[in-house]
């Protein structure tokens, strides 16, 4: 009969050991399957994305321009008509600066370079990007559930 204190693993340090090991192993594959998942989901977006490349997707980029040129106005406007001096002038142009390069990345990128932009960010974040999703899911969810 085996001894039944050389199994358990709070009492002998080779089982903690071997549990400490798989609990390791089981925490990798966990992220490796994280990341295919990842890869998978940008793969799918980037497909789709150059898959409306068609009229669709072509109107699509021409609007996404348009709203990255008036985004970037916005900004303009902001600063030049916005108070110059004093904390409200500091924050009015830190609002228009923001909104103009804003608006040139939209502009410049359309539509299919943000989808790649975003493509990349869950590649490199699969885990933020998977816990995002659950949480967009969960509260799509009780709005509709609701």
């Amino acid at each position: 009969m085996a001894n039944p204190m050389s199994t358990n693993p709070t009492t002998n340090p080779q089982a903690k050991e071997g549990v400490w090991d798989k609990t390791r192993e089981a925490a990798q594959t966990v992220g490796d399957k994280a990341k295919e998942a990842a890869g998978a989901v940008g793969d799918l977006a980037s497909n789709a994305a150059t898959a409306t490349v068609g009229t669709a997707g072509k109107t699509a980029e021409k609007l996404t321009h348009a709203a990255g040129s008036s985004v970037r106005q916005f900004g303009e406007t902001i600063k030049d008509k916005g108070p110059h001096s004093g904390v409200f002038g500091d924050a009015a142009r830190a609002v228009g600066n923001t909104l103009e390069e804003s608006g040139r990345y939209i502009e410049q990128e359309g539509l299919n370079g943000m989808m790649n932009d975003v493509t990349e960010l869950v590649r490199r974040n699969p885990l933020p990007a998977i816990l995002i999703g659950v949480g967009i899911g969960f509260l799509i969810g009780r709005t509709l559930g609701s």
